[in-house]
């Protein structure tokens, strides 16, 4: 942005000159974003109002799976604006009746309920798993095991469910009947059942919670604890699912299906959207009513929504990405290895790993990202310990050689100031 631009404040909002002081002065302060604001983005890059170009390994949060303006999905938003954005729930449309039909006949799923992100998405979960037990078994069949140190989205209700207490302070008293136990320990999830859980809440990868895969032993595990009582269990693949892993959805590689799925983030590609995915038995638990959204399932996100879908739900297309998150590992591994006192590992699956810093570097994952950003690569953080990398599942050979040159130079300077 030119600074010789004099300010209008006459000038109507859309022509007026905004930068990164204008959020402080305008915006609820729940974010502390970067100094630089993007303005646009083609593929995995993306420009600042000075022009400057960004390597973006972040995917917005795991979201942008496809890159930034991925030309399909720009025609097929552009198609649908041009012929109907919203009816509201007192109708159908054409787009979302298609996209339901994708998912479920690609998936376990026979019924889809539509919301706008991934908190929607598990709220509606966390909501049908309480009715149907309360349907079948009682109000008694109410309480709800989840993992420490999860995230599950920012409601109320979710965000007590994702156990972290630095997102739950102040918002007491929180909702009750929810118990949480370390993730991966099977034998802490069988001590927490009882006959009056009425569902196991899991996410295949945790990613906020520092990139940390389940086993394979622990999901069947938990399968098998909830059939014994009489429960539900609910991935929750907002940020794992849609390719990020190499499977469409990650319980595909893992062999273990649940009975409730809730899909957003890279579901739209950045256009808000998410969704429940379960059985016809469990969503004749919801009548008329039960449950809604006044924008869930509208025509713009799922037509965006359909194409992002059909372009990744592609055996070619996932048949790459394992392949580039096995690259991606080994050159990650490659770092570890040449500095050992800054990285203990590399953990996660297909694009969706993690750097874990060695003990003498914990707490300061954020440090390093900054440094990235000054070399111009964008990754992010997973709690203090662990650096995200989670690329868009189209990225190229040569941008992750690309990558990796600039996070060595962060690096190289990060080492040499300790």
């Amino acid at each position: 942005m030119s600074e010789s631009t004099p300010p209008n404040p006459h000038a109507p909002a859309s022509q007026r000159v905004v930068d990164r002081a204008t959020y402080d002065q305008v915006m609820v302060p729940t974010y502390a974003p970067a100094a630089w604001v993007p303005v646009r983005g083609k593929g995995l890059w993306l420009w600042d109002q000075d022009g400057r170009q960004y390597l973006d390994f972040t995917a917005g949060i795991a979201v942008s799976g496809l890159g930034h303006a991925p030309d399909a999905v720009v025609a097929a938003l552009h198609e649908q604006a041009q012929r109907l954005w919203h009816v509201g729930n007192g109708y159908t449309n054409e787009p979302v009746l298609r996209l339901a039909t994708a998912l479920t006949e690609a998936t376990f799923a026979d019924r889809v309920f539509f919301a706008n992100s991934g908190a929607e998405a598990n709220e509606a979960a966390f909501k049908l798993a309480r009715k149907w037990a309360h349907r079948r078994h009682g109000a008694g069949k109410s309480r709800l095991v989840a993992c420490a140190n999860a995230f599950h989205g920012r409601t109320l209700f979710t965000v007590t469910v994702g156990g972290q207490p630095k997102y739950t302070e102040g918002y007491e008293p929180l909702p009750p009947a929810i118990s949480h136990v370390p993730f991966n320990d099977l034998a802490a999830a069988e001590a927490a059942m009882g006959d009056e859980v009425c569902a196991v809440v899991v996410e295949p990868v945790q990613g906020e919670g520092g990139v940390t895969p389940a086993t394979r032993e622990y999901l069947l595990g938990l399968r098998a604890l909830c059939h014994r009582h009489q429960a539900l269990l609910i991935f929750d693949e907002v940020q794992c699912g849609l390719g990020r892993t190499g499977e469409l959805y990650a319980y595909m590689g893992y062999g273990v299906v649940p009975d409730i799925l809730t899909s957003a983030k890279a579901l739209g590609n950045g256009f808000p959207i998410g969704a429940m995915l379960t059985t016809e038995d469990l969503a004749s638990a919801f009548s008329v009513g039960a449950h809604g959204s006044t924008y869930g399932g509208n025509p713009l996100a799922t037509a965006v929504a359909l194409k992002v879908f059909e372009t990744i739900n592609q055996p070619a297309f996932l048949a790459r990405v394992r392949a580039a998150g096995a690259r991606l590992q080994g050159l990650l591994k490659a770092l570890v290895t040449d500095y050992p006192q800054v990285f203990a590992g590399v953990r996660g699956l297909g694009l969706m790993l993690g750097l874990v810093l060695a003990e003498a570097y914990q707490g300061r994952a954020k440090e390093l990202t900054r440094l990235c950003e000054a070399e111009a690569l964008l990754l992010l953080i997973a709690g203090p310990d662990v650096v995200r990398v989670v690329p868009p599942l189209i990225v190229s050979d040569d941008e992750m050689d690309e990558a990796m040159l600039r996070l060595r130079r962060a690096l190289t300077s990060w080492v040499g100031q300790t």
